[in-house]
């Protein structure tokens, strides 16, 4: 395997998963241990990752959404599915940028529902079905993440109100707080909370504790927390002293 593929798989696989050891990284690409610490070392050098006892973390950052989808597919899709159920046909619906959100729309053709969206790949995928009323909001255009940012997207969702806000996230802090690593992204997020009524927050057991520099929201401001896993001991106690119900793939624990 090529140096720079590696190099992509190893962050991939820090980005996606957290922290990892030196010997899990050797299994997961198949190559020796002191092969791995190169490659750590010159990633380090790039200012992408940083070395700790036993392994590395990746630096946190914007990630392109190509490479972003391909990661936890299935859990993503537990999810969504969960996510359409809770929708009544007639309804609105308010979709974030990020993967999750796009594996959510694959969820809903068919329906009689209005979608609001700044998600250039949720507007793809639902463009051509003829049940659902399509709003894409105004913005730039980041092109690499799909998405539409900017005080045109704010002043849009200042106009709009939705039924449902299905929220994406970096990660979720064990106060419960909401983070991104996408700074231009937060103030859209949080027009979208105001204009959403019911705000459900998308999260795969990855982004517990997850990562982000940025405060989105706190657990006050959220209803519903769907994730694919039972949620750890922290963060449901504080997800739980602000009222908000967890929806565990299937069951719902509060």
């Amino acid at each position: 395997m090529l140096a720079e593929r590696r190099h992509q798989l190893i962050l991939r696989a820090l980005r996606a998963d957290g922290p990892a050891a030196v010997t899990d990284l050797s299994e997961q690409l198949g190559v020796s241990p002191a092969t791995i610490r190169r490659d750590l070392v010159k990633l380090e050098e790039d200012g992408l990752l940083t070395r700790v006892h036993g392994g590395a973390v990746a630096e946190e950052g914007d990630q392109p959404f190509a490479e972003v989808a391909e990661v936890r597919v299935a859990e993503k899709d537990a999810i969504a599915e969960r996510a359409a159920a809770m929708v009544g046909d007639g309804q609105s619906v308010l979709l974030d940028i990020g993967t999750t959100a796009y594996r959510l729309a694959r969820q809903l053709h068919g329906r009689r529902l209005t979608v609001i969206t700044s998600n250039l790949v949720v507007y793809e995928e639902l463009a051509d079905d003829e049940g659902i009323e399509l709003v894409l909001l105004g913005g730039m255009v980041r092109r690499e993440y799909r998405s539409l940012v900017g005080f045109l997207t704010e002043d849009n969702l200042r106009q709009l109100h939705a039924d449902w806000l299905f929220l994406g996230t970096s990660g979720v802090r064990p106060g419960g707080h909401v983070m991104d690593t996408t700074v231009v992204e937060v103030p859209v997020k949080r027009a979208m909370i105001r204009a959403g009524d019911k705000v459900v927050l998308l999260a795969d057991a990855a982004k517990f504790p997850g990562h982000g520099m940025a405060k989105v929201c706190g657990p006050e401001d959220l209803d519903v927390v769907v994730t694919n896993e039972p949620v750890d001991a922290a963060t449901r106690a504080s997800l739980q002293e602000a009222g908000v119900e967890v929806v565990v793939a299937g069951r719902v624990r509060t």
